[in-house]
């Protein structure tokens, strides 16, 4: 799965491109350093193929390598973040 990092301004999102539809992770930049990761949308047509949890797989492993962390405002994000601890370094908030 090829995944893409976008940003512009003060928003950006991490999106792949299955069978011609477009799955998404957005996020808002709050600094260099900390990013709120706002939003997973995966269409129904991709639904049940792990789309959704290889984009947040994805946001954090940039995070790691790129040294920022996540605010997990996304209910999709949270709810992976409490199903895998080890993502504490890179997660601010519960």
């Amino acid at each position: 799965m090829n995944i893409t990092k976008e940003i512009t301004d003060a928003r950006g999102r991490y999106v792949t491109v299955i069978d011609g539809f477009e799955a998404e992770l957005t996020f808002s930049i709050m600094s260099p350093k900390n990013i709120i990761a706002d939003h997973t949308g995966v269409p129904e047509e991709l639904g049940g193929r792990g789309v959704g949890k290889a984009l947040v797989a994805h946001m954090i492993q940039d995070a790691k390598e790129n040294g920022f962390r996540i605010v997990p405002l996304c209910p999709f994000v949270k709810a992976q973040y409490a199903r895998h601890p080890d993502w504490k370094p890179v997660m601010n908030g519960r």
